[in-house]
């Protein structure tokens, strides 16, 4: 039921609802008859395909859960270069705070050599061999050298 208007070609006139209801439920029974045919011939495809789905499903998903467990041990930001990162900060920090009190430690001696009279005196005594007029510095000798080991010759007649 087409009805164009002749000033209008492309406008149509909407048919009835209640023409349209009618049409509806004169072909439900075709349309039902159709669907369940369709569905007996699909019916076989249908159940392997949704076996198929599950088991692609659960692959799939064993897939993705290996997948993440090797990315988060030994990814770029994994727990394998974690640990490593996390050994290597506690090294880097204990040779920080050795390196710390290392330099405190020469703060410390600077400090004493800009001020105290007695610690310079030390370090002149020691250093520099320095004494007083009246005492005697001992400086031992040096080590004797290693006697000279005997080549043994072992060769057989």
């Amino acid at each position: 039921m087409d009805l164009r208007i002749r000033k209008f070609p492309n406008l149509r006139a909407l048919p009835n609802p209640e023409d349209g209801l009618r049409n509806l439920v004169e072909h439900a029974p075709q349309a039902e008859a159709w669907a369940d045919r369709l569905m007996e011939k699909l019916r076989p495809k249908l159940t392997a395909l949704y076996g198929v789905h599950r088991r692609l499903a659960t692959a799939t998903v064993a897939g993705l859960t290996i997948w993440l467990f090797v990315h988060v041990m030994f990814g770029a930001n994994g727990m394998v270069v974690y640990r490593q990162k996390k050994a290597e900060y506690l090294s880097l920090q204990k040779d920080i705070d050795h390196l710390q009190k290392e330099n405190d430690q020469h703060t410390q001696q600077i400090k004493g050599l800009q001020t105290d009279p007695n610690m310079i005196e030390k370090e002149a005594r020691e250093q520099l061999q320095y004494a007083r007029p009246g005492e005697f510095v001992f400086v031992p000798p040096p080590p004797p050298p290693p006697p000279p080991r005997p080549e043994k010759n072992t060769a057989s007649k």
